[in-house]
């Protein structure tokens, strides 16, 4: 795979952690343990799971890691709606926040299913019932 500061979308995901550090500088004191501190690790938690899928060297691999920072990115899109409930965020200010995070969002959707694509079809596991395996 490419030097992840090739990529768009880790350009995109570096932007947005800048972006989330300064917003949150305005969040309340006694929430630097809390809320700031989350949404500042989700985010950078971003980037860092790019870099580091990049760095496996495999397409597996690398969609793994992927995954695993959108899983992020959809944790940033809780606190961010928390910060804006709670009134730490000016409603411009979530807004725009929330723009470039759903194109980080999608931008990861896309890379994935390229990879995946390219790829081939993975392999089949057992199927199983209902939810998280339970029988139905």
């Amino acid at each position: 795979m490419k030097d992840f500061k090739e990529l768009k979308v880790w350009h995109k995901a570096y932007e947005l952690s800048l972006a989330l550090y300064e917003a949150s500088r305005v969040f309340p004191r006694e929430e630097i343990y809390g809320l700031t501190s989350q949404l500042r690790r989700a985010a950078v938690s971003i980037g860092a799971n790019i870099a580091e899928g990049c760095g496996r060297r495999s397409d597996g691999e690398l969609v793994r890691f992927l995954q695993i920072a959108r899983g992020s990115a959809s944790e940033v899109e809780h606190h961010l709606l928390l910060a804006r409930d709670l009134k730490f965020l000016p409603v411009n200010t979530h807004q725009d926040l929330e723009k470039r995070l759903q194109e980080v969002q999608r931008m990861l959707t896309s890379l994935v299913s390229s990879i995946q694509e390219k790829s081939g079809p993975a392999p089949r596991g057992r199927v199983t019932k209902g939810v998280l395996g339970a029988s139905s």
